[in-house]
């Protein structure tokens, strides 16, 4: 995070009374400002960043801008947003004109958003009673991750959607929406040790669709919080090897139970592959800054379906639908090994062409 003194000030213009999820519009960007680290919007001299309050953007504008001191916004001939330095002030842009950059929405710049791991031009747009749920749903999905997998992407975005705005209309904090989340884990957990496979996956596919939804809810209401990073996050990392040596546990009840050493050598594969997988990744990100599923379009593909949990319940959905949640097991186990080879190439090819002398960098970042 930048130093507070470098940063702008947030001046408010205008003014405007239509809620976006359960808050004004000037609440909340104050609570964006807070989260940027930006100063209490006071009497002050030095950098100001004005934003106009007839209009809603997505969050990432905003860290786009405070960074750009003399970059203005626009929609059209509309002020959206400027970061004014000196005498500089909102009403007399064009007789500075030639000191600024200008940014106008309807050219659709792109913007590399490297949280989320996307490149596109994140919205813009007028807020009023009529505008404020379809401002809201484009706030909801500029939140979601460009790169992730299948069932986050395509299955259940409106689902998570609904549950989204109904949580924020009822006051639920992400961290309520995590814990329930983490209660419905623990009884998948149980249901798939006693072989109620179909149950369990019941369980697991709302606890995953909530691991959208305390996410999305925490963007869209700015509401994040380190707390709940760690609980979130933690959950997500530690539960996936329980839920498939549970699995395994409860193929007893179908009569399919593996042999020790067959049941040894899944869970070695699993439990070996999913870590080492995770530890890949951790240096990807500390060796080249970056994600590795956001390196090539290829690791952005490969992310839709590589052997993270929801793709992992997928296979296990399929097989058990033929009756075969064992052969389910093993599938799983050689998809994780497969992806796991997978992500060791391509970071041994990252290394080589850090050797070589030429820069690592994300495909999306390079087209922005």
């Amino acid at each position: 995070m930048n130093d507070t003194p470098s940063l702008p000030a947030l001046a408010l213009i205008g003014d405007n009374s239509t809620h976006l999820w359960g808050m004004t519009n000037a609440e909340r960007l104050r609570r964006l400002a807070r989260a940027e680290g930006l100063p209490d919007d006071t009497p002050q001299t030095g950098a100001r960043l004005y934003v106009n309050l007839d209009y809603v953007f997505d969050p990432v504008w905003l860290r786009h801008i405070m960074t750009r001191p003399g970059t203005v916004v626009t929609d059209g001939n509309a002020l959206v947003m400027a970061h004014l330095t000196g005498n500089i002030a909102p009403d007399n842009l064009e007789r500075h004109r030639g000191e600024l950059a200008f940014i106008d929405y309807r050219d659709n710049p792109q913007i590399y958003n490297r949280q989320l791991r996307k490149l596109d031009c994140p919205f813009i747009q007028r807020l009023t009673p009529a505008t404020r749920r379809q401002i809201e749903r484009k706030s909801y999905f500029g939140a979601y991750k460009g790169v992730t997998d299948l069932l986050t992407k395509y299955l259940w975005p409106e689902l998570a959607l609904w549950l989204t705005r109904l949580a924020a209309s009822v006051g639920m904090t992400p961290n309520m929406v995590t814990a329930i989340g983490a209660a419905l884990c623990v009884l998948a957990t149980y249901l798939f040790s006693q072989g109620l496979y179909w149950s369990g996956m019941l369980a697991g596919f709302v606890f995953m669709v909530l691991d959208t939804v305390d996410g999305k809810l925490a963007r869209c209401t700015i509401t994040s919080s380190k707390w709940g990073n760690v609980f979130d996050h933690g959950i997500d990392l530690v539960h996936p090897p329980f839920w498939w040596y549970f699995w395994g546990v409860g193929l007893s009840a179908w009569g399919l139970a593996l042999t020790p050493a067959s049941f040894a050598l899944v869970m070695a594969a699993v439990i070996a592959g999913y870590v080492l997988q995770r530890l890949i990744e951790g240096m990807f990100l500390k060796d080249f800054g970056m994600d590795i599923h956001v390196w090539r379009p290829f690791d952005s593909r490969f992310r839709l379906i590589t052997a993270r949990r929801n793709p992992n319940m997928v296979i296990l959905f399929v097989a058990t639908l033929f009756g075969r949640p064992d052969i389910g097991l093993i599938a799983l186990a050689w998809w994780t090994v497969i992806s796991l080879v997978v992500h060791a190439v391509r970071l041994a090819q990252a290394y080589g062409v850090k050797r070589s002398g030429r820069a690592i960098v994300s495909w999306m970042e390079a087209k922005s």
